[in-house]
């Protein structure tokens, strides 16, 4: 709405123009951060009206497999659940407020966001309307490719015109892969990935929340950089033209997750559900496709594949030995049995997250 406000004015876009920065004829910096303030006033307003319409509808069903892990968290059962989706509205809000609607990077992320947060809501209410569990995996998996699907299309006719726009960039020295259409398979893992590897993470108060916010704001400056022609030249990364408006929405995603974080923090007052950990999941994915930058995603989102890992590594010793690798996966709850408290465990999380962003930005310059 802003860029259209600004190019419908013409004095006010050639003022704009003279204080722009990158290939933006907006100033795309100022947008960024007023779509990470915006959202996260929306996230702060609707959070209250949305916790108290789910805390009368929806709330947290403790069921899972283990009769330990389901006693030690025994006291969340009262706790609301899927509200994600005031997350994924902040988002949209902030986006369509702040982002250039004509830009294809930035109607991807709104897509995403809504297309995975459906999805999520409607995970979420099967299991605490019904006796179900949800989805069956199966179900839910095919949903999910099937999504990832139309948006990893998308994104391949996008950046299909860019010299380097297919290609697979390794982190350290000039090493790159050309993809060519095998990219749309590559996307799809890479979004259904990410969105699970979110979805495993969020398993007590505020840790997918505070690592998504480190992880998102890393990817914030790396869509900012990458749509920047001569920052992109300066680091010696993929430069893809309009790719620095998906910052806009990786901002108003940063935004979103501190509202969040206001009510989601120890002692929760409302988990984000599927309705929230998919989409925040899916678009972080979204964001590493789009600036080239899959294989800083693995470090960057370093706690999510680790949680993601420890899934894999426990199902497979168990069915090789009989025996359990670690207490309880995913691996937050192995610590949660070890007895470390959660608020612990948590802030250890996020400090990792931190120190992996910090890293991964910091690589850009060993190429």
């Amino acid at each position: 709405m802003l860029v259209w406000l600004i190019q419908h004015f013409r004095p006010l876009l050639e003022q704009a123009e003279m204080l722009t920065t990158g290939d933006s004829r907006v100033f795309i910096t100022a947008r960024v951060a007023m779509a990470g303030v915006t959202s996260f006033i929306a996230a702060i307003i609707l959070g209250p009206i949305v916790i108290h319409w789910l805390k009368a509808r929806f709330q947290e069903r403790i069921a899972s497999a283990s009769e330990k892990l389901n006693e030690l968290q025994k006291e969340k059962t009262s706790t609301p659940t899927m509200g994600g989706v005031f997350i994924s509205a902040a988002i949209v809000i902030a986006s369509l407020i702040c982002g250039d609607l004509t830009n294809p990077f930035t109607l991807c992320g709104i897509g995403i966001v809504t297309a995975f947060c459906a999805l999520g809501a409607w995970d979420d209410w099967i299991k605490l309307s019904t006796k179900k569990n949800g989805l069956t995996p199966k179900q839910k998996l095919a949903v999910q490719l099937a999504l990832a699907s139309v948006f990893a299309t998308a994104i391949y006719f996008v950046n299909r015109s860019h010299p380097d726009g297919l290609q697979l960039v390794f982190p350290i020295g000039d090493y790159k892969w050309f993809l060519g259409a095998g990219f749309i398979v590559w996307a799809v893992l890479v979004l259904v990935g990410s969105s699970n590897g979110v979805n495993l993470t969020d398993g007590l108060d505020g840790l997918a929340t505070g690592c998504m916010i480190f992880a998102g704001s890393a990817f914030t400056a790396l869509t900012y950089l990458a749509g920047h022609k001569t920052m992109a030249a300066y680091l010696s990364i993929p430069y893809i033209e309009g790719c620095g408006e998906l910052s806009v929405v990786m901002g108003a995603m940063v935004g979103a997750m501190l509202g969040f974080l206001w009510f989601n923090c120890y002692p929760a007052q409302v988990f984000m559900g599927d309705a929230g950990s998919l989409p925040i999941g899916a678009l972080l994915g979204l964001s590493a496709l789009a600036c080239r930058q899959e294989m800083l995603l693995v470090l960057i989102g370093g706690v999510f594949v680790v949680e993601t890992l420890s899934v894999f590594a426990q199902v497979g010793w168990f069915k090789m030995t009989g025996n359990r690798l670690i207490a309880c996966s995913p691996l937050h709850n192995h610590f949660l049995f070890k007895g470390e408290h959660e608020i612990k465990i948590v802030v250890r999380f996020w400090i990792s997250s931190a120190l992996l962003a910090l890293i991964a930005v910091a690589s850009l310059k060993i190429r």
